[in-house]
């Protein structure tokens, strides 16, 4: 389906409710490293619950070798910085959706390999700095589910 990296994540439950979040929607989460926590953090399982076998993740050592794995796939960044909203794409399988640290974002060497046609924001209120992240990863991969009139979903 489509491909969601977190990009260093740093709090273990907004990674873990990506994971109960890929679950269900049947996206491949990949956590770039370095991440800021221990995959057997409590925190992590609690929020993943016990779905953590029925998901697909995949973890990259760095950046590039994620762009490496990638490599044919359109990569978007989802940034405050971006000029075209996360509705106004006709999303494909397989893209893949890129979000940055939630203490740090992405950093520019990461822009720098993505289009700056393919810098998403999501609208928000005025003089906001940004969303939760689980929450943005929800927001964006169910709308590009919602696109292919949720395939393979009930």
């Amino acid at each position: 389906m489509f491909n969601l990296a977190l990009f260093q994540p740093q709090i273990p439950p907004n990674t873990g409710n990506a994971i109960r979040l890929v679950a269900n929607n049947g996206c491949h989460l990949h956590l770039i490293e370095p991440l800021g926590f221990n995959l057997d953090e409590k925190p992590l399982r609690r929020a993943g619950l016990d779905y953590h076998d029925l998901t697909k993740v995949t973890r990259h050592a760095s950046f590039e070798k994620f762009a490496e794995a990638m490599k044919g796939n359109r990569i978007f960044a989802i940034t405050t910085k971006g000029n075209r909203t996360y509705t106004d794409i006709a999303f494909k399988p397989n893209d893949v959706f890129i979000f940055g640290s939630e203490t740090a974002g992405l950093p520019q060497y990461v822009f720098d390999h993505i289009k700056k046609d393919n810098w998403l924001r999501i609208p928000m209120v005025e003089n906001n700095r940004s969303m939760n992240l689980s929450n943005t990863v929800a927001l964006v991969s169910y709308e590009a589910w919602r696109q292919h009139n949720f395939l393979n979903g009930e």
